[in-house]
């Protein structure tokens, strides 16, 4: 699926720079600043879904939660001898080598069967988020307009920015307006970017469980 990140607002944006909104009266002079992954994330409509998706794949769910923890615990004690062997005198990288690929060999097998828990549930979450995604141009237009803004900065692109002139939440009112609600269920040949470019929000999609020790890699 196409990097949120990547998705161009149809406002006028610029790269970072050395601009600083140093008073209040920035939003008035017709710069703002908005976070358009966050006006997604908070929209109703991304709230709404993500109960949906929650209670419609709660067994694949917990069954990836139940699988990552018995995984943790399975890897915890092979964790353990690595990083004792890695502390003994005249340890190298080569004597730690079939220790440390028999962990990353382990885990990735691990992760493979969490995502395959949890792809539906993922899958849900691409098409809502995607559907929500597409209104955002249109949002960002129509908060733009509403605020008399000239030129729209990603938050990071300003060394300082007053409170006031963050539009983000004008933007996710848009949205609402938009697309008040999204379904959770995509077609038979649904795939992510379908609808054009479109992402998602890494903060608030509910990501696949993983094994929490990274495999080392040596000394």
């Amino acid at each position: 699926m196409t990097n949120f990140k990547h998705l161009l607002l149809a406002a006028a944006l610029v790269a970072p720079g050395t601009f600083v909104a140093a008073t209040a009266t920035a939003q008035v002079a017709g710069i703002a600043v908005a976070d358009p992954e966050a006006a997604v994330a908070n929209s109703k409509a991304w709230a709404t879904a993500r109960t949906q998706i929650q209670t419609t794949y709660k067994a694949q769910i917990d069954q990836a939660n139940t699988r990552r923890q018995a995984i943790t615990t399975e890897l915890q004690p092979l964790v353990a001898a690595y990083q004792k062997a890695a502390g003994a005198p005249g340890a190298t990288e080569a004597s730690l080598r079939t220790q440390a690929q028999a962990i990353q060999t382990r885990e990735q097998t691990a992760n493979a069967e969490l995502q395959r828990l949890t792809a539906p549930a993922s899958r849900a979450q691409a098409y809502a988020l995607e559907q929500i995604s597409a209104k955002l141009p249109d949002a960002v237009n129509a908060a733009v307009r509403a605020k008399s803004v000239s030129l729209l900065l990603r938050p990071n692109a300003a060394l300082f920015a007053q409170p006031t002139t963050d539009i983000t939440s004008a933007i996710t009112a848009e949205l609402d307006r938009a697309v008040p609600t999204v379904g959770i269920t995509p077609p038979a040949n649904w795939q992510p970017g379908q609808q054009g470019e479109a992402g998602a929000a890494a903060a608030a999609a509910p990501a696949a469980p993983a094994a929490t020790n990274r495999a080392p890699t040596g000394r």
